[in-house]
């Protein structure tokens, strides 16, 4: 009799933004989706965006957020796929240029360099997606390989309503690469 494959390892890199409280719906639609989960968060996205503490017990295992040291052994799995979600201005623009001065964004690139799948759900107010640096890092980016969800600039509409974030499309965007 052989043993039961093991789960799917993903990395969900969370950076700071209002909308990374919801952060638990993408890792409850991955886990029911067959995944394990293991969150990786930026330096700032720690000082309260999320509930890290819910996400810890969620997954089983430690948000992570600053580098290990050598002797440490590694907490996580390497990965099967990555999502970074909520995906912003400065995340995007550093990891494109590969500067690695953060474990979410040294992840991501190495993740990138392993050809391991990666989703990004972009989180940019309009008036920073304009900057040309933003669009140059998109295309960078994209000419790696990365798979982008729809834009969310977190705006309310002309009614004042503002759309959900699409957590699960990150998912989606793995099956289709």
């Amino acid at each position: 009799m052989t043993a039961p494959a093991e789960k799917p390892f993903l990395y969900v890199v969370v950076c700071a933004a209002g909308i990374a409280a919801g952060v638990g719906e993408l890792i409850a639609a991955a886990q029911e989706r067959d995944w394990e989960v293991g969150v990786i968060a930026t330096p700032v996205a720690m000082g309260g965006f999320f509930d890290s503490a819910a996400v810890e017990a969620r997954t089983g295992r430690p948000v992570r957020s600053a580098w290990r040291s050598p002797s440490d052994p590694r907490p996580f799995p390497a990965p099967d796929a990555v999502v970074v979600a909520p995906a912003t201005f400065n995340t995007l623009n550093k990891w494109a240029a590969g500067l690695a001065d953060t474990l979410a964004v040294g992840t991501l690139c190495e993740a990138a360099g392993l050809g391991v799948p990666i989703a990004v759900l972009p989180c940019v107010a309009d008036a920073l997606a304009a900057h040309p640096a933003y669009r140059d890092s998109l295309a960078r980016l994209r000419g790696m390989g990365v798979r982008f969800g729809e834009p969310y600039s977190g705006m309310p509409d002309e009614r004042g309503v503002r759309a959900a974030f699409p957590w699960t499309s990150a998912l989606d965007l793995l099956r289709t690469g």
